[in-house]
């Protein structure tokens, strides 16, 4: 029989941050821990994630998943979510007095992108902006935000996972687009992103279409690899982001190209990297949600209009990416 998840001795995530305490960027050596400590981090987290939380709908549902349906045909992600209904609060009978009862909430998230979602080899515990987004859902729902158990997934899990109830949220560096839309919510926009193109020092490219017919490294079920094929280049996918900057290091591949917080995350760990060319797309980020519970879509809203409100959202920021800190993305909303 398994163990009832512990929340907050499973992974509880350390506030110190790891420019901190390790001045400038990180050794090759340490990277080779990170990699290795994030795989065994994520078998061990997806055998403690408990059974599948109830899927069941609320009363009113049904208008609210109409709503969505509607902003997903319409295709504007960055007002593709819920408008909360207020200031965020557990209603009975409602998927957060759910997760309430249950006595902590199920986060899937990243473990190798560092600043958003990794596993710090210093600390042994997950840490990053994704991560204090999950922490401050878990405190409006339980008054303490380490009532977290998080389940380290990859990139092609995130809406598996969601679509399955395996997981109550996912908070994973994951672009809202219009094909996503139609399989699960999203939160309205907490960070905006963009694509652009990681290469070694040495490298005499200039962007992605310079590397026609090369072979460039993205994680399997991210969007990245549609545009490296549409550029001419050869996709190469992988199942973690560390993966792709062990085989840039090995020549395997030319380059990696993806959003830019997590290329600045990957040049951070490597100095003989750096990031080339103008931005490629927009990539809004959202928390990714079961179209089973609007409710808690609108729940989550109120908890991010917090954080853009109060401040929390810009000192997050800052601590994870540093400064100047920009304005939070203004929310909006389908319905």
């Amino acid at each position: 029989m398994n163990a009832r998840p512990r929340p907050g001795r499973v992974l509880r995530p350390s506030l110190r941050r790891l420019s901190r305490l390790v001045p400038g960027r990180w050794p090759r050596a340490l990277l080779a821990v990170l990699a290795t400590s994030a795989l065994v981090l994520g078998a061990a987290t997806a055998a403690a994630a408990p059974g599948r939380p109830s899927a069941t709908r609320v009363a009113g549902a049904t208008g609210s998943a109409n709503a969505t349906a509607t902003a997903a045909s319409s295709c504007n992600t960055h007002a593709s979510s819920l408008r909360p209904s207020g200031p965020p609060q557990v209603t009975a009978g409602s998927f957060m007095a759910k997760i309430r009862a249950r006595g902590y909430l199920i986060a899937g998230v990243d473990q190798s992108t560092y600043h958003f979602g990794f596993l710090s080899p210093l600390t042994g515990q997950i840490e990053g902006f994704d991560i204090d987004m999950i922490r401050a859902v878990a405190k409006a729902i339980f008054g303490d935000p380490s009532k977290v158990v998080f389940k380290a997934i990859s990139d092609a899990q995130r809406i598996p996972d969601v679509e399955s109830g395996t997981v109550d949220i996912v908070a994973h560096t994951m672009t809202i687009t219009c094909d996503r839309l139609q399989m699960v919510d999203f939160s309205s926009v907490y960070f905006d992103a963009a694509q652009e193109v990681l290469v070694l020092n040495n490298s005499h490219a200039t962007s992605l279409a310079s590397l026609h017919g090369q072979k460039v490294c993205a994680t399997s079920g991210s969007d990245s690899l549609t545009l490296i094929r549409k550029e001419g280049a050869v996709p190469v996918a992988a199942t973690y982001w560390t993966d792709c900057l062990v085989l840039l290091q090995q020549g395997d591949v030319v380059a990696i190209s993806t959003d830019n917080s997590i290329l600045d995350g990957l040049a951070a760990q490597d100095p003989f990297t750096k990031v080339i060319g103008k931005p490629l797309t927009d990539e809004p980020y959202g928390l990714a949600i079961s179209k089973q519970h609007p409710e808690f879509v609108r729940f989550v809203n109120a908890v991010l209009e917090q954080l853009r409100t109060d401040g929390q959202w810009g000192n997050i920021y800052q601590h994870w990416l540093g400064t100047p800190v920009p304005p939070p993305p203004k929310a909006q909303y389908a319905g």
